[in-house]
């Protein structure tokens, strides 16, 4: 059985406040393609507020 991971801000892969370097890890994705990917979808889709989502994820998401 593999051990659960948890959802961490990244210090290593740290931009801002490492949101989406976090998820990039939790995700095992490069950490450059996760913030491409999440800034293209911020700006293709109105229904998805990027910096607000980024801003309480920042607040909610603990650091490693």
């Amino acid at each position: 059985m593999e051990p659960t991971r948890a959802l961490r801000r990244s210090r290593r892969h740290r931009m801002i406040g490492g949101v989406v370097g976090g998820m990039a890890d939790f995700l095992g994705l490069d950490p450059t393609l996760a913030r491409i990917i999440y800034v293209v979808g911020s700006i293709a889709s109105v229904a998805f507020p990027g910096l607000l989502v980024y801003i309480v994820c920042w607040m909610v998401i603990p650091e490693e």
